[in-house]
Order: C-alpha cells, then sequence, then structure tokens
C-alpha cells in the first residue's frame, strides 16, 4: 500500500505546487510596484522554495543540441538506434560542413557508455556524454522507468540485463568493425560479467573496458550502501521494498523497488548537505544571484528524477553482488537467451585492455572496489592496464564537473587512443555530413541505372581507388544517409534533357548549302508548334524515310549519338571510372560507347542535330580527307 500511498499525496499536493509557482512569480514580478521591496523578495523566494519541494520530478531530456570539436561547433541528432523492452541504445550523431572536422570524426573511436540502472535516468551522465562527444561517437543505455513498461513485456533481471549489454556490444562491432565500453558505478559489475562471458566463447571483446566508481568487490573499504545490504538478510529487502506499480501506469500491477525510496535513501545518506543546499538556494533567490540558482535547479532537476526497477533485477543485484559477492568468488552463473547457465570467468579476458577509475572522497563505491577489477583480470597484460585515483573527488566527482573534465576525461581519452586501430582516413566528399557516413562514389550513384555493356567489353565491377578504402560498414550507413539526403542531391551524374526526337528533325526539307547559310543568317524564333502539327510529324517522317529508301539511300546513322531513355550513365571502355557528363545540357546526352571505338563520334552535316544551324560550316566538313558517306554523295 505505500505505493498507492505515495501517489495519493503527490496527487494532493501538486495543486499546491503549482499555486507557490504562480504566487512566486506575482511577487517577484516586476510590473508590480512592490516587487523590490525586502519583504516581497521573501515571500517569493519562499514560494519558489516550496514549489521545488513540492513538484513532482520528471525524466529529463538530455539536450545536447551543440558540441564543439577543435574549435568547431557540430551539431547533435539524438536518436534511438536499438530498443529493448525495459533499455534503448541511443545514438548522438554529430554533424558538419567543414570538411577538416568531418575527417576528425570518421576517425574517432566508438564509445559505449553503460549507465547504471540504481534509480536514477541515465540523463545523469549528460556532462560524460557531452564530454565525450568531443572527440568520441558516442552511444549509451537509456534503462525505462518498470512502471512504464506493460507486464506483457515479461520480467527484467540481472542476466537480462548482461545479454542486452552483449547485444549492444555485437550491434557496435558489426556496424563499426570494433568499440570501446565505459560504465560507470553500478553497471561495472554486469558489463565485466558481459565481456568475460564474449571472451569465454572466442567472440571478440571491445578495445578497451573503463570501470568507474563501480562495487567490484563489495567487501573492499565497505560504505554505508554495504553495510545496509549487509545487515539485512534478503528476506528484508523482499517484504519491505518490493511493492506493485498502482493504477494508472501501463506497468500496473508489477512488482517493482521504487524509485522514490531510492531517493530517500540517497538524500539519507547526507541529509545535512541537502538542507543545506537548499537553504543556499533560499537566500540567493533573495541576493538575486541567478547563476547559482539556475545552478541549483539544474542540479536537482536531474537528482530528484527517478525511476523504478523490476523486482528481479534489484533483488538479485542485491544478493549477486552486495551479499553473496558471487563475481569475485567465480560462483556466478548467468542465463544466455536461450537458457543455459555460463560461468562468469573474468580471467579470460586476454585482447580488452582495462582501466579502472576511484574518487578518493567516493561514500557509494569504497576505495578499492572497482580496482579488484585487475585482480580478476588477471590474464589482461601489464601494459593493457591503468587505474586513476582522483584526488578530492567524490562518488559523481569522476564522471561530472570539473575534475571530470581537466583531471579524468584526458587520461580516458588517451588510453582509448592508444588501443583505437589507426586506419586510412576516407575520403570526404560534399555528401558526408555525419560523422559515420559513407563517402559517395560517383562511379555508382544510387539513382542511375548504368547501361548494358557492348558484346566486345565484359562487365565491370564499380571503379574503387585503393588509396580510399571505403568503411568497414557502408552497408549499414547507406540507407540512414539516403534519408538525409535526397537522390537528387546525391546523383553523381546530372540528368540531362533529351535531344529532339527524330521525327522533329525530319519534318525539315533538305535545303542547298546557300539555302541553308542564308536561312541560318535570317533565322526567327518560330512559333509555338499546335497539337496537331505534332501529331503529323511521326507520318512526315516515316514518309521521309521510305522515300529515301525507294531512292535507294540508307540513312547514315553509324555515327549518330545513341540515346538510352532508362540511363543516364555513360559507358566507358574498362578500367576508366564513370564519371558525369561536363556539359550536360539540352545539347549534351549521355551515350553509350561501342565497342573498339571512341566515345566521342564524329557526326556529317546531314546527322547532327540543329541541322540549319550547322550547315554554315558544310564546305569545311566536305574538305575533309574522310570518304563521303552514300548519303553525303546523294547530298552533292
Amino acid at each position: 500500500m505505500l505505493y498507492q500511498i505515495y501517489e495519493a499525496q503527490r496527487s494532493i499536493t501538486e495543486p499546491f505546487a503549482d499555486f507557490a509557482k504562480a504566487a512566486s512569480k506575482l511577487f517577484a514580478n516586476p510590473s508590480w510596484p512592490l516587487s523590490d521591496t525586502p519583504l516581497a523578495l521573501r515571500i517569493s523566494a519562499a514560494y519558489d522554495l516550496i514549489y521545488r519541494l513540492g513538484k513532482d520530478y520528471e525524466k529529463p531530456a538530455f539536450g545536447i543540441e551543440t558540441v564543439s570539436v577543435d574549435g568547431v561547433d557540430v551539431t547533435i541528432h539524438e536518436r534511438v538506434e536499438m530498443e529493448r523492452p525495459f533499455c534503448e541504445l541511443r545514438r548522438f550523431k554529430r554533424f558538419s560542413d567543414n570538411t577538416q572536422t568531418l575527417e576528425a570524426l570518421l576517425e574517432q573511436p566508438v564509445v559505449l557508455i553503460v549507465a547504471p540502472l540504481s534509480g536514477h535516468y541515465a540523463t545523469l551522465l549528460r556532462e560524460t556524454v557531452r564530454t565525450m562527444l568531443s572527440g568520441h561517437k558516442v552511444y549509451i543505455t537509456d534503462w525505462k522507468n518498470a512502471r512504464m513498461v506493460p507486464l506483457s513485456e515479461g520480467d527484467f533481471h540481472l542476466d537480462d540485463y548482461v545479454n542486452d549489454v552483449q547485444d549492444f556490444i555485437r550491434y557496435l562491432q558489426e556496424k563499426y568493425g570494433h568499440c570501446h565500453v565505459i560504465s560507470v558505478c553500478q553497471p561495472t559489475v554486469p558489463v565485466l560479467a558481459a565481456i568475460s562471458l564474449m571472451a569465454s566463447r572466442g567472440e571478440q571483446t571491445p578495445l578497451t573496458m573503463t570501470m568507474m566508481g563501480g562495487p567490484i568487490d563489495a567487501r573492499k573499504s565497505p560504505t554505508s550502501v554495504n553495510n545496509l545490504a549487509v545487515t539485512r538478510s534478503f528476506e528484508w529487502f523482499e517484504n519491505n521494498l518490493i511493492y506493485r506499480v498502482p493504477y494508472g501506469f501501463p506497468g500496473e500491477g508489477r512488482e517493482v523497488y521504487p524509485g522514490f525510496l531510492q531517493y530517500t535513501g540517497f538524500v539519507a545518506m547526507n541529509p545535512d548537505r541537502h538542507a543545506s543546499s537548499y537553504y543556499d538556494y533560499f537566500r540567493n533567490l533573495i541576493k538575486g544571484d541567478d547563476d547559482a540558482t539556475d545552478h541549483h535547479r539544474k542540479f536537482y532537476d536531474e537528482y530528484n528524477a527517478v525511476l523504478d526497477m523490476d523486482a528481479n533485477y534489484y533483488l538479485e543485484t542485491i544478493q549477486t553482488v552486495f551479499q553473496d559477492y558471487k563475481l569475485v568468488k567465480g560462483t556466478w552463473d548467468v542465463k544466455n537467451p536461450a537458457g543455459q547457465p555460463e560461468r562468469v570467468k573474468p580471467a579470460d579476458i586476454r585482447t580488452t585492455a582495462l582501466i579502472t577509475v576511484e574518487g578518493e572522497l567516493d561514500d557509494i563505491s569504497g576505495s578499492g572496489q572497482t580496482r579488484a577489477a585487475h585482480t580478476l583480470c588477471k590474464n589482461i597484460p601489464d601494459d593493457m592496464r591503468a587505474h586513476v585515483e582522483v584526488a578530492g573527488a567524490g562518488h559523481y566527482g569522476i564522471f561530472s564537473g570539473s575534475r571530470w573534465r581537466k583531471l579524468v576525461y584526458p587520461q580516458i581519452r588517451d588510453f582509448i587512443l592508444r588501443f583505437q586501430p589507426r586506419a586510412a582516413a576516407p575520403q570526404v566528399t560534399a555528401a558526408v555530413t555525419s560523422d559515420d557516413a559513407e563517402p559517395f562514389q560517383a562511379s555508382a550513384p544510387a539513382s542511375a541505372t548504368p547501361a548494358a555493356p557492348s558484346a566486345a567489353e565484359p562487365p565491370t565491377a564499380p571503379a574503387t581507388s585503393a588509396a580510399q578504402p571505403a568503411p568497414a560498414v557502408a552497408a549499414s550507413v547507406q540507407p540512414q544517409t539516403a534519408e538525409l539526403f535526397p537522390a537528387s542531391t546525391t546523383s553523381a551524374v546530372p540528368a540531362s534533357v533529351p535531344a529532339p526526337s527524330a521525327p522533329a528533325k525530319a519534318k525539315r526539307s533538305r535545303p542547298s548549302p546557300k539555302t541553308a547559310v542564308k536561312a541560318a543568317s535570317n533565322a526567327a524564333p518560330a512559333p509555338a508548334a499546335t497539337p496537331a502539327a505534332k501529331a503529323r510529324r511521326p507520318a512526315k517522317a516515316s514518309a521521309a524515310v521510305v522515300k529515301k529508301a525507294a531512292s535507294g539511300d540508307s540513312p547514315d546513322t553509324s555515327q549518330a549519338p545513341q540515346t538510352s531513355q532508362a540511363s543516364n550513365v555513360v559507358a566507358l571502355p574498362p578500367g576508366k571510372p564513370q564519371a558525369p557528363t561536363a556539359n550536360a545540357g539540352a545539347d549534351a546526352t549521355p551515350t553509350a560507347a561501342p565497342a573498339g571505338r571512341k566515345t566521342a563520334t564524329k557526326t556529317t552535316s546531314r546527322t547532327t542535330p540543329r541541322q540549319p544551324a550547322r550547315r554554315a560550316v558544310a564546305p569545311k566538313a566536305r574538305a575533309s580527307t574522310k570518304p563521303a558517306s552514300p548519303d553525303q554523295s546523294n547530298a552533292a
């Protein structure tokens, strides 16, 4: 009944919280003459404090729109890459129109950040993500609130957590070829188990794994969190901390560990610190210190937003990590998706580099708990290990704040780069604007259909330069890029305007050279042809062809340009890449080059388009030493 009582209390206090917010704005309104008086300032600050204490805190957004990469601002697009019943894999895709910046983005490492599932949302690592985006392609696990997951999705266990992490790692390896993994606090244990199982099966493991402030061995330097788990029995947690989701939520009836209980436990660890923080907030409101009050709101908007955890997952974590110490004792069995148990053996990890990070003043994961991972992973070479001890940092200081940015992140960045493979940089073209898009190949546009090769020329594969290798995961990137850049903007071969049809040319009579020159000099714009005239043109053209055939002359089509309506691609000889026509326009139509002949075709004065305009140079053409065709003899 505790969950139902909490929801009833929240529903009752919500209108009062809204009233306090309105009253605070009223007393602080500059339009009110008494808003600057000391009494009005105190009343406004008091109402604002009541509102902050009584409001319901929902899941905040990451809100990362831009980051700076080498002094250049790049745009961030957040999206869900994969989805599981209890988790989403979020991607922060970076875009830029700066060529040098794009070349740097394409070469940067891929990092999977595994966020904790311990009462707070993944947005608690917002600053961690923002900092990592300056030098990495970043993915993060965004765990869902269990009360928002319907019962039809089933239960969520600690084994499911481990299996989901493995699926995310495999997805990134399939897409990029490799990845790096960073785990913060609680997920250090399941992440180490996931990588251990992959190593035991002989699968490819991440290049590096970073463990930050996690209870790998909770027996070392126990904190109040560890003491609570040891002094209470498993049955006590099951009987006193597990409740069913009340009516009105998608997960109604699901057994969960409520987030408000976890939040109460967090505040109970340092009640004086939180009370002092709220008092300082009240005083800063009176003084008008906007920077300090904004900082307070941002922190507690994140800190007070909590989620429910599935009861199975919570109880199994308590038992496995804090009571039985199954990981360090080597007795932990994880069920794979097929339901078969597999023993977790960190000693099987040999090719993944390991770095651990601990805070000197960490009151959640004591000193030495995270460093114990080096003892478990005993077969990792010494030159692939590192440990960072952050002086003066608490639990949150190792992944947020100035110590994270100035002390922790540079060491993690350099450690990742040590083991990042050096690959040839892909060529950046105008069509590439994101940090993982494959450069478009001009020889194989997606919107064009290649022309059929002639009988003398065997089909050739699209030309690829050896000095510019394509990214390893081109197939998975192209569909996403095609949505951002339509075919009209990414086609390597511009669509040309079809040449005038043969019937339209055959309508004209064949004048003598003098008549043609005179007609060309006195040409005037012709009136638009009527539909009836257009309809008569094919018949006249056919008649002209029949008349010519009857006189014994055959039309000279051997040197006429061959235009294909189904393709805009020019078939070049083997070994030459396809390229767009340089002067594509009304008079430039890509042609298919016959076997054994040059693509540039010399045409006679009678077979070229717009015959009257080119008859002016007919005398020079007849002066050529090339034998005249039968059609040219008849014309003379």
